[in-house]
């Protein structure tokens, strides 16, 4: 684990109190001790390290200290959070907010692409009620599901050093998916708030000109020169917000693709590789597009 996420701030005297899950994985998996060195990724986003001041194995909570920013090393293994911070890696250059509107496949591949899109960084995921998404895995998505789904966000956040909140949305129709795209600026603020006096409809446009959308389509209506679309985006605008729309197993039917182009004015993007499974496609698409900009 590169950083441990809480849901509460520290106390005036900067101490965090671990109880619940966290407290188990902490003893049992990192075996951490007292004086051990943890990165805490806090409420606004900041990074703290923090010390383990007191173990208490009956009522099962961990104390940990807040300290001042050092260049101590923490227990957690590899590339820790506060260097990804700082580090020259394509979330920081970029700045770039990351979309996925994800077609509802079935709830085990569904947590697989939450998992590995929260490590890639993305800010929203949209689970899309598509016209191949069977009706169990989109009844699947009820409250326990999504609890589930929360704790695997934030145990890949933990786990990756992920900086990025990434948000969970509710199940949307395309419709209404390309609407939440079409009508949110950076960071999912709605753009007739950020409009003001100014007037929604300049804001709007300004946002759309900072944005860019991918549909991945099986079928050959469209490249994979992903660099040269962006190159070519980049030019008139500095880009703000990438989304990429990604199919279940059966895909994205050409009505909705079509819907995409038209009303989302996204692009079609096709891949000459192997037939990918819609986990695989995901991870793919987002690789490709983030290694693009």
């Amino acid at each position: 684990m590169r950083q441990l996420i809480i849901e509460k701030n520290p106390d005036s005297k900067g101490l965090v109190q671990v109880t619940g899950k966290d407290f188990k994985y902490l003893r049992q998996v990192l075996r951490v001790k007292a004086g051990d060195m943890l990165s805490l990724r806090l409420l606004d986003g900041s990074l703290k390290n923090s010390t383990v001041a007191a173990i208490d194995e009956k009522s099962r909570k961990i104390t940990l200290q807040v300290c001042a920013d050092t260049d101590v090393k923490t227990i957690t293994r590899g590339v820790q959070a506060s260097q990804l911070n700082n580090a020259d890696s394509s979330l920081s250059i970029q700045g770039i907010e990351y979309w996925l509107f994800q077609f509802i496949p079935k709830p085990v591949k569904l947590e697989q692409i939450v998992r590995q899109a929260t490590e890639c960084g993305i800010k929203h995921i949209v689970p899309v009620i598509g016209e191949y998404s069977e009706k169990s895995s989109i009844l699947a998505l009820d409250n326990t599901k999504k609890e589930r789904i929360e704790r695997i966000i934030k145990e890949a956040r933990q786990q990756s050093g992920s900086p990025v909140d990434t948000v969970l949305h509710e199940p949307l129709t395309l419709d209404q998916a390309i609407e939440l795209w079409m009508s949110c600026g950076a960071e999912g603020e709605s753009l007739a708030e950020k409009a003001g006096e100014q007037g929604a409809g300049g804001q709007t446009s300004a946002a759309l000109a900072a944005s860019v959308g991918f549909v991945l389509s099986e079928r050959d209506d469209g490249d994979g020169d992903v660099r040269s679309i962006l190159k070519k985006k980049s030019e008139e605008n500095k880009i703000q917000r990438i989304c990429i729309a990604c199919g279940c197993e059966g895909g994205i039917s050409p009505e909705e693709v079509e819907l995409l182009l038209k009303k989302g004015l996204f692009y079609p993007l096709h891949f000459s590789v192997n037939i990918l499974r819609c986990e695989t496609a995901a991870l793919y698409g987002i690789a490709a597009v983030q290694t693009a900009v």
